[in-house]
């Protein structure tokens, strides 16, 4: 069993800051890359950015230079670290991970959401 659990949302004013994390434990042989979504109210579920075991990173073109995301493979654990919020960045994050428990089998799981709201 493998379970993500979200935390550091939070309601911010515009421009300020926030520091979501993400850990994963249970039974992980590995874990393939990691990353966060994110679900505004009646919109669809979009991709923010990801990470791989390699480091290498991706980025939705609306965060770019704003959001970075990172990993500490030892914890098992990825950040985003969110700066100059903006009132669109308002939305559930989610946290998503691509994890083997042995050395064939593997699958996405999900964390349960994490509210970000930013006042403007």
């Amino acid at each position: 069993q493998v379970q993500l659990v979200e935390s550091g949302g939070g309601l911010v004013q515009a421009g300020g800051s926030l520091r979501l994390s993400c850990a994963a434990s249970g039974t992980i042989f590995s874990i393939v890359n990691m990353g966060w979504y994110r679900q505004a109210p009646g919109k669809q579920r979009d991709l923010v950015a990801t990470i791989n075991s390699a480091a290498w990173t991706t980025y939705a073109d609306s965060v770019k230079g704003r959001f970075t995301i990172s990993r500490d493979s030892a914890k098992n654990t990825v950040y985003l670290q969110m700066n100059s919020l903006k009132s669109e960045d308002t939305a559930v994050y989610y946290c998503i991970a691509r994890i083997a428990t042995n050395s064939y089998n593997y699958r996405d799981y999900w964390g349960q959401g994490t509210q970000v709201t930013v006042s403007s």
